[in-house]
């Protein structure tokens, strides 16, 4: 045994005097304390000194080697030197020599090291989990160190409901409802950020600006409320329109983002964590106002369209146009046109090219890993995944999921899309054929009760459920809410469903979009989505009557062709262009549009 395993282990005790065998016992690494408690070498807030003192320190004595063992000059080779000593940092400098005859000197005795701060720590914790305090568990630090998303999101601690609170900015404006106006310079910050990956939306805003496209206009949207929509609000506003925006999602709300808007003057009512009964009232803020009517809506999923016209109809008297950019919202807008009671013309944002082939492609095959590692750190590397639908939200989620060397099946009901995901490596399953042994499970369709209960009941022990798409009815959540089953939050956003028999399934996002609940996304790629949303405004509301009718139209290729054009300066990239002989034999004006309507990319 070495002088160094000696003094390892006399840093693990405090010194008294030379140890007798009952002294040294109760140093031991494992001796429970007079207070219940085991002090151990992975136990920092307890113990007084930890392995981290002593980084040279070896594994217990062997098996009938008891701690007296350690100290017996006959169990080990003693140096030739006439003493060593051991300088413990975290002891403040205290020392044991160890002597030629292999006896300890005491060195001069120091305090134990409390930990007072950890300690604190822990004992502030509540005993009682309130209704927004679950998300605050343990496991938080974890989540908020991901992100100045999450960290600013979720510091707060006050349980108030915004809605209880009367709040008003430095210009004594308080049209607005949200978490914590306290924190609009972080939200300054992040909106500044953002900025600069935003360069379509900035140009725009520089170029349009004198000329005021949007005066008169009066937008009421309903969207993700991030970083990025804030630098889209904003761009509005100096387009000359006035603005009044609700989320469209109970858990993307940045709540410091929200704030900075406030604090400038936008009317806006979100936050973090609203229930099903705030996100309405939030909509409701929006649109039944005293002295202003919207006459554009921006919306993001069709809630807000809906909401108008069931609460208020003769709204869309005075509003000229809908501009909508998800799957689901356009689904809706389509069913209405089909029921002849679609009574304003709405712009189908969310299948222009620009927003197809980047946001739901190059976006989710960026977001779907930063979402499952921030939630669940799980390893990728040869974890089974099934992702059901293969449109462009899947293809993107496939291959990021394939490069990380998953293994990937896709179901999916067109044969079109099936064939692709065949051409690209991937397996065609039916869903009940890998559901006991995959071990993730991703919901990109669109559609309704993709994921039922027969489904969950099969999964195996541990398997990670999340939704990739809109809406949050491709999980059948609601069956999982009975009295058999047990809900344990881990963290936020993050649910273990348990069932009796000790089987658990893991939960992201109440089966609510993932990238946008539980991380970020790109905002490159959303500066395309944002500048052809404010496109597709300024087209609507500028339009002369009779242009668009009671129906639901994409956006002309000229504008997609504009949007992606304002994006290539970023990578510094030259465009060729057409000779006149060569426009001619292709029948093209020279400057765009270069493809037909039907051209798919």
């Amino acid at each position: 045994m070495s002088v160094q395993v000696v003094a390892a282990k006399m840093a693990e005790v405090e010194l008294k005097d030379v140890p007798t065998g009952k002294d040294a016992l109760a140093g031991s690494p494992m001796t429970p304390t007079s207070e219940g408690k085991t002090l151990g070498r992975n136990d920092p807030h307890e113990a007084g000194f930890s392995a981290a003192a002593s980084p040279t320190a070896e594994p217990s004595a062997k098996a009938g080697e008891g701690s007296l063992g350690l100290l017996n000059p006959n169990s080990a080779k003693m140096p030739q030197a006439s003493a060593m000593k051991r300088t413990d940092p975290q002891q403040n400098g205290g020392e044991a020599f160890v002597n030629r005859d292999g006896t300890v000197a005491e060195a001069p005795r120091m305090k134990k090291i409390q930990f007072a701060d950890q300690k604190q720590e822990f004992s502030k914790r509540p005993s009682k989990i309130g209704r927004r305090s679950l998300s605050r568990s343990i496991s938080q630090s974890s989540t908020d160190s991901y992100s100045s998303a999450a960290s600013y999101t979720d510091s707060s601690d006050d349980e108030t409901s915004p809605r209880d609170k009367q709040q008003k900015n430095s210009k004594g404006n308080g049209d607005f409802c949200i978490k914590n106006l306290k924190q609009a310079d972080f939200g300054r910050r992040e909106i500044e950020i953002a900025e600069q990956e935003m360069p379509a939306l900035m140009a725009l805003r520089k170029r349009a600006q004198g000329e005021k496209p949007l005066a008169g206009a009066k937008v009421v949207g309903c969207t993700h409320i991030t970083a990025q929509t804030a630098v889209l609000m904003e761009t509005l506003s100096a387009l000359g329109a006035q603005c009044r925006w609700a989320a469209c999602n109970i858990y993307s709300t940045q709540n410091e983002v929200a704030a900075a808007l406030a604090e400038g003057g936008f009317s806006v009512f979100a936050w973090k964590g609203e229930s099903e009964d705030d996100f309405w009232w939030c909509i409701d803020r929006c649109v039944n106002v005293e002295g202003w009517q919207p006459n554009m809506i921006l919306d993001d999923g069709g809630d807000l369209t809906h909401w108008i016209y069931k609460k208020y109809p003769n709204m869309f008297k005075k509003i000229k146009g809908i501009v909508e950019e998800s799957v689901t919202g356009v689904h809706r807008l389509y069913q209405l046109s089909k029921a002849g009671k679609l009574c304003v013309p709405a712009m189908n944002v969310n299948d222009s090219v620009t927003k197809q082939k980047f946001d739901n492609l190059y976006c989710c095959r960026e977001s779907i890993l930063d979402g499952l590692k921030r939630t669940t750190d799980v390893m990728f590397g040869g974890k089974q995944v099934v992702v059901c639908g293969y449109g462009e939200v899947g293809k993107g989620c496939c291959a990021a999921l394939k490069a990380m060397g998953s293994i990937v099946y896709v179901t999916e009901i067109d044969p079109i899309c099936a064939l692709q995901a065949c051409m690209d490596g991937f397996r065609l399953v039916k869903l009940n054929e890998v559901i006991r042994q995959v071990d993730i499970v991703i919901t990109c369709t669109g559609n309704k009760n993709v994921v039922v209960r027969e489904y969950l009941d099969r999964m195996k022990n541990g398997c990670i459920v999340c939704n990739m798409g809109h809406s949050n009815t491709e999980i059948d959540v609601a069956s999982l809410r009975t009295p058999e089953l047990t809900w344990e939050r881990v963290r936020s956003q993050v649910d273990h469903v348990i069932w009796p028999d000790g089987k658990r399934i893991v939960l992201l996002a109440e089966g609510r979009l993932l990238n946008l609940s539980c991380s970020t996304v790109p905002t490159f790629v959303l500066s395309i989505t944002a500048t052809t949303q404010a496109l597709a405004l300024i087209e609507l509301y500028n339009a002369p009557e009779g242009r668009y009718k009671q129906d639901v139209y994409l956006l002309p290729k000229k504008m997609d062709e504009y949007v992606a054009s304002l994006h290539l300066p970023t990578f510094d990239a030259h465009l060729t262009e057409l000779s006149d002989e060569q426009a001619k034999y292709l029948g093209l004006n020279k400057n765009g549009p270069f493809k037909p309507n039907y051209y798919r990319y």
